[in-house]
């Protein structure tokens, strides 16, 4: 094929792309369908002008169109990874975390049940082998919710709902092409009718495979990239050549999941490269991928396009009825999981409610795009298929792919309009008109300060000036007279917009780099969660959220017990470390929360409000310092290390602009600011370093910090600080429950503790021990010990308190004032005591 041709064809395809979407704003369908008819009509009028007699002029053109190398490999080796791999980028991964459960469900109980269901439905009514039906169900199964997610995008549908779709997006794909080339190899082996179970026993093995080695590629490229921490094209071309290896890898060597391989890859990166790499190297990275995926999603579209009228030549009437079967059984199996199963963990608390009506939107908006086409493709390019199979493959797939298309993806606009999801909310009404009002005010102040300070004419100024003060006075009635918004959902909105603003101080700081890249992605995560909680919740959803950053996770406690018990630690150092870290960029961008409740939300929704947030806002920034002062105490000297560690990014930072200042005022020449720039590098990469928290070090000085102990010499602390075993407690926890054997005595290093016992409640703080009681007496305890706070409480085995006991008198005093002040007679305790007491 000449290539002068075969360089116009994809000249024109990137010029057909830079068209398409223009043209599906202007017409408000889907990109992905204006890509897809476009490449219908060229396929079409490919086959048309070669056939034809009327001219033989386009005979080339049409040759080398229809001569195009498209082969599934094409698709599946090219397109695919990059598709996969950019999505995993571009998602927060922290966030999705949160809905792992209806991410689950949807991406893989609904291609399972989807693949079932069109399998078996076609088999009862045709007499196509059950494996190349369920093949069929597999191809169907996968789901681009691209045209979805960008309509809720702009109708501003919740974002928890748009990373459920964009998780299901990434994940259903892995999930139907690895039952596919489950299914295709039972086709291929000429096994008609295998079991279910004999089916899905290699499916765990696809998965497992591909996710090691795709963690494993990841790990291994992060590293390379790392050492290249100055050259960021290198580092783009290592992350390009990424996901193919992977994807080979796990294909041709390994026997697993290719599509597995590249999202594991996606996700280890992901989590692991801002982190590793520098914060512009990793803005630019995500560019790059966007504008990859981006080509490669529009090609694989128009080019899996042109095949379509091709695949459809030996369409027979009998297909339509079984094409109307797959379209049914394929919408009834979606509809099952939305309005069934997705309800269902709603009311177990599994995944957050999704309203009726966005259901109905996700229902409808399950278009069926390029991957299903290229797994039909390679189905029909296998000569170990059967002729037949690959006929009614190639016309299903295709055929519902068109319905998809062309009946859901050019009505979704009018079915979410019909939903009602295109309309404002009376509440998002009524603000808009504040908004509009407040905002109105300041503009016609800026306007009056530029006019002023440029002369202009005083006539224009009065009568634009008129103008402008009508449409205040309309909007500024309009909004008074508006008693829509109660003072519970203006508290709401005011909560909205300072998480909003809290969220969008930390892209500042992380533009400014004073917080670091390892704690970035965390700190934006928390703060996401605050905005949603804020959402959902009211003042008590955002409480929650913004508390949810305080708790100790299940990692913290398998952290805790590998230090305990196998003496592992430092997995706890660094997810101590990470707590100091966040709590203190935390700290540091609430302090900054104050000014814009005063110039913004009090301007927009009144005095009381923006009290009541002052309120909250102080709240939590005192339960912030309360964690930080627990982990000053219990590792002394480590919080100002990186407090000094702050301040020189800052200092970097702040010199950095007065280079950049001195460049563009001429002041410097290019080579001094290249210099310049290159020590500020080589010194920031320096202050990224976080320094090394030693747990066994710091122990004997958290112990030091307890009067009880202030009598032990140096050798007995440490022994003591070997000795105790450290535990993390969330406010809720119990510590000590009702009738449990005493066998350990607690002591409170930081946080705050409720002992309850026959009616009476009291509280203990940093210091103070509990659980001794029940121990020196030898009965059962009839306390109950839960945490206020987040807490960190030490523990001391029977054996050692007692050693501990004869030893300390500072102990003993204790001890003593504790039983008096629960009126237990000194005769009650352990003989020991009394020893030391007659002493």
């Amino acid at each position: 094929m000449d290539i002068v041709i075969v360089t116009t064809i994809i000249a024109s395809l990137f010029l057909i792309i830079g068209l398409a979407e223009p043209l599906a704003a202007r017409l408000r369908l889907p990109f992905t369908v204006i890509l897809a008819v476009v490449g219908i009509l060229i396929g079409a009028s490919a086959i048309f002008f070669l056939r034809t007699e009327i001219t033989d002029a386009l005979n080339p053109v049409s040759e080398a169109i229809l001569g195009l190398p498209i082969k599934s490999n094409v698709f599946l080796y090219v397109f695919l990874p990059t598709l996969l791999f950019q999505a995993t980028l571009g998602m927060n991964l922290r966030r999705m975390l949160d809905d792992w459960v209806p991410i689950l469900v949807l991406a893989v109980v609904a291609v399972v049940v989807a693949t079932v269901s069109v399998g078996y439905a076609l088999a009862w009514v045709s007499s196509i082998p059950l494996v190349a039906c369920l093949l069929i169900g597999a191809i169907v199964s996968t789901t681009d919710p691209s045209a979805v997610v960008s309509i809720f995008r702009s109708i501003s549908a919740p974002r928890r709902l748009g990373r459920i779709i964009e998780g299901e997006s990434l994940l259903n794909d892995a999930a139907a092409i690895a039952l596919f080339g489950m299914f295709m190899s039972f086709v291929m082996l000429g096994v008609p009718n295998p079991t279910l179970g004999a089916a899905l026993t290699q499916f765990p093995m696809l998965i497992l495979g591909g996710a090691l080695t795709g963690w494993l590629a990841a790990r291994i490229a992060i590293w390379i990239m790392a050492m290249f921490a100055q050259f960021e094209l290198a580092q783009i071309s290592i992350s390009v050549a990424l996901p193919y290896l992977a994807y080979i890898g796990a294909e041709q060597s390994v026997g697993a999941s290719g599509v597995i391989a590249v999202v594991a890859a996606g996700l280890t990166l992901n989590l692991t490269g801002p982190g590793r790499l520098p914060p512009a190297a990793w803005a630019m990275l995500r560019e790059v991928w966007d504008l990859l995926a981006h080509w490669a999603g529009a090609l694989i579209f128009i080019l899996a396009a042109l095949l379509i009228p091709r695949m459809l030549e030996e369409v027979r009437i009998s297909d339509f009825a079984l094409l109307g079967v797959v379209i049914l059984a394929a919408i009834a199996a979606r509809a099952a999981v939305l309005f069934g199963l997705m309800p269902l963990l709603t009311k177990l608390r599994m995944s957050p409610n999704v309203e009726r009506p966005y259901r109905a939107a996700i229902l409808w908006g399950g278009l069926r795009g390029a991957v299903t086409l290229a797994l039909a493709l390679a189905v029909t390019e296998s000569f170990r298929v059967p002729a037949e199979v690959k006929r009614v493959v190639a016309i299903l797939a295709t055929g519902f792919t068109l319905f998809t298309l062309l009946v859901q993806g050019t009505t979704l606009r009018m079915v979410i309009r019909r939903l009602g999801l295109d309309r404002l909310s009376p509440l998002d009404q009524a603000l808009s008109r504040q908004v509009v009002a407040v905002a109105l005010q300041t503009v016609r102040e800026d306007v009056s300060r530029t006019t002023e300070n440029y002369e202009l004419s005083r006539e224009i100024v009065r009568s634009e000036a008129k103008l402008f003060g009508e449409r205040l006075d309309d909007v500024v009635k309009s909004a008074e007279e508006s008693d829509e918004i109660l003072d519970r959902d203006r508290i709401t909105l005011g909560l909205i917009a300072l998480a909003g603003a809290e969220r969008d101080t930390i892209l500042a700081s992380m533009r400014e780099r004073t917080i670091s890249a390892r704690m970035s992605e965390q700190v934006l995560s928390h703060a996401g969660r605050v905005i949603e909680g804020a959402r959902t919740g009211g003042r008590s959803g955002y409480r929650r959220a913004a508390g949810r950053s305080l708790t100790y996770g299940p990692a913290f406690r398998i952290a805790v017990m590998l230090h305990n018990r196998l003496r592992i630690s430092w997995p706890l150092a660094a997810l101590t470390a990470d707590r100091f870290e966040l709590l203190l960029s935390q700290r540091l961008i609430l302090r900054d929360l104050g000014m814009f409740i005063d110039g913004r939300i009090r301007r927009i929704h009144g005095r009381r409000v923006a009290e009541l947030l002052h309120e909250l806002l102080s709240r939590r920034i005192e339960t912030v310092e309360a964690a930080l002062e627990g982990l000053r105490l219990q590792y002394p000297g480590y919080a100002e290390e990186l407090e000094r560690r702050f301040i020189r990014r800052t200092a970097l930072r702040l010199e950095e602009r007065e280079y950049t200042t001195m460049r563009e005022d001429a002041l410097i020449g290019a080579e001094l600011h290249t210099a310049l720039m290159q020590d500020i590098a080589a010194r920031r990469a320096r202050a990224e370093e976080r320094p090394r928290l030693d747990i066994a070090l710091q122990r004997p000085e958290l112990v030091r910090q307890f009067p009880l102990f202030a009598d032990l010499d140096e050798a007995a602390l440490k022994r003591l600080g070997r000795a105790l075993k450290t535990h993390y407690f969330n406010a809720g926890d119990i510590v000590l429950s009702k009738d449990s054997p005493a066998k350990s005595v607690y002591f409170i290093a930081s946080g705050a503790v409720e002992l309850a016992s026959a009616g009476q409640t009291w509280r203990l703080g940093r210091g103070e021990m509990f659980g001794q009681m029940a121990l020196l007496m030898q009965r059962p305890r009839r306390i109950e010990a839960r945490v206020m706070a987040p807490s960190t409480i030490l523990a001391l085995d029977e054996t050692r308190f007692h050693r501990l006991l004869k030893r300390s008198k500072a102990l003993q005093e204790a001890v003593r004032a504790s039983a008096e002040k629960r009126g237990i007679e000194p005769s009650a305790l352990m003989p020991d005591l009394q020893k030391d007491a007659g002493a």
